[in-house]
C-alpha cells in the first residue's frame, strides 16, 4: 500500500464518500484487529497491530478534511512546512489581529455574545477555506492548496482558543 487512500481502495482525491471510507475502515480493521490473532505467534501479532494502527492513522487522517487536505498536498510533493514556514498574506494576518482583538475584548468583558459572533466568523472562514482548498486540490494547484491549508490551521487553533475561553466564561 503506497498511501491512505491505497490502503482504503479509494481514489486520492479530496472528495471522498464518508460511507465508503467507513465501510472500507470496518472492512480493514476486520482483518487486522489484534484480537484476531490471540492465539497467533508473537511476530503476527505485531504485524497485526501495525496494520491495525495503520488502519486507525489513515482513517483519522482521511476522515478530517483539514489533514486529508493536507495529506494530498504532502502526497505531491508539497512541503507545508508548518514548524518553520510562518509566512501569511498580509490580508490573511490582518484578519487574525482583528480576531484576535475580537477575543481579548470578549474574554475581558466576559462578552458572550461577542464570543458567539466571532465563532460564528471563524465557521464561515472554515467553510470558505475548505471549499478553496477543494477547489485547489481538483485544479491539482498542490502548492497554492498548502497554503491555504496552513491558513486554515491558524483558524482551526484559534477556534480551539475561542472554545477554552466559552469553557472559562461558563465555568
Amino acid at each position: 500500500m503506497d498511501n491512505h487512500f491505497d490502503l482504503f481502495q479509494m481514489p486520492a482525491s479530496f472528495a471522498i464518500d464518508a460511507a465508503q471510507l467507513d465501510a472500507a475502515y470496518r472492512e480493514l480493521q476486520g482483518r487486522v484487529h489484534p484480537d484476531k490473532f490471540a492465539a497467533a505467534s508473537d511476530a503476527e501479532k505485531r504485524v497485526a497491530m501495525q496494520w491495525a494502527t495503520r488502519a486507525n492513522e489513515a482513517y483519522k487522517t482521511l476522515k478530517n478534511p483539514l489533514r486529508r487536505a493536507a495529506y494530498l498536498c504532502e502526497l505531491h510533493g508539497v512541503d507545508l512546512g508548518i514548524e518553520s514556514n510562518t509566512t501569511m498574506p498580509m490580508t490573511f494576518l490582518m484578519q487574525q489581529m482583528e480576531w484576535r482583538e475580537s477575543l481579548d475584548e470578549a474574554r475581558s468583558e466576559r462578552d458572550t455574545a461577542r464570543l458567539e459572533a466571532l465563532e460564528q466568523a471563524l465557521n464561515e472562514a472554515r467553510r470558505q477555506a475548505v471549499a478553496r482548498i477543494a477547489e485547489l486540490l481538483e485544479q491539482s494547484k498542490f502548492s497554492e492548496a498548502g497554503e491555504r491549508v496552513r491558513e486554515l490551521m491558524f483558524v482551526e487553533k484559534f477556534g480551539d482558543e475561542v472554545a477554552s475561553t466559552f469553557e472559562a466564561l461558563e465555568a
